[in-house]
């Protein structure tokens, strides 16, 4: 009988484990970037913040990997990506948050080399101890993140519809619709979309 009921209570203990532990909100539509001047290590040696990588039209934060199948099938995008912001004066970033694998996969050297390879010609920072992810709620690698010029989040979850198709091809290319209505002046029609990854590395 004491056997069944510790056990009944240690079943209980784990259940109200699982019920108190709540993950962070995705950041709301509308507020501005949180730890704006965080500085991070970037693969060229240099500490940045999203502030100093904000442009006048904003910044697109996206927190990447090295290693998760849903980055390597995206990360081709990433180019023609720098090349849209850089053409609309909007800021672009790659954010590593995998702090549990800081020692493998997702280490500075290990990112120097996958930046290298894959020719990112754009910044590729660690974000220590998952801060930064934490604060944006960030599910996913890949989880897009795009802010205007006052650092309001504007537009905020995948790349394409890529992984909604069976076909594996993209059909509704919801970033760069964001891109380009921020670019414009518009509102963005289709503000929020489904995070779609691996799940980000935390410790």
């Amino acid at each position: 009988m004491k056997r069944i009921i510790e056990t009944g209570l240690l079943v209980l203990a784990i259940v109200a484990s699982f019920s108190a532990f709540k993950p962070n909100e995705i950041l709301s539509l509308g507020k501005k970037a949180p730890m704006a001047d965080l500085p991070m290590a970037e693969i060229s040696g240099k500490e940045i913040t999203l502030n100093q990588l904000k442009k006048e039209k904003g910044l697109l934060v996206i927190f990447s990997c090295n290693t998760c199948p849903f980055v390597l099938a995206w990360e081709d995008q990433y180019p023609a990506l720098n090349e849209l912001t850089a053409k609309y004066n909007i800021g672009m970033v790659l954010v590593n948050s995998n702090e549990k694998k800081r020692q493998g996969d997702d280490s500075m050297e290990e990112m120097q080399k996958h930046a290298s390879e894959m020719n990112y010609d754009l910044p590729y920072v660690i974000d220590s101890n998952s801060k930064l992810a934490d604060s944006f709620g960030a599910k996913t690698t890949p989880h897009v993140f795009l802010f205007d010029g006052d650092m309001k989040l504007v537009y905020r979850g995948s790349i394409n519809d890529k992984y909604e198709n069976k076909s594996k091809e993209a059909s509704k290319h919801y970033l760069k619709e964001a891109l380009e209505q921020l670019n414009a002046g518009k509102e963005i029609s289709n503000d929020d979309t489904r995070e779609i990854g691996c799940s980000i590395k935390r410790v």
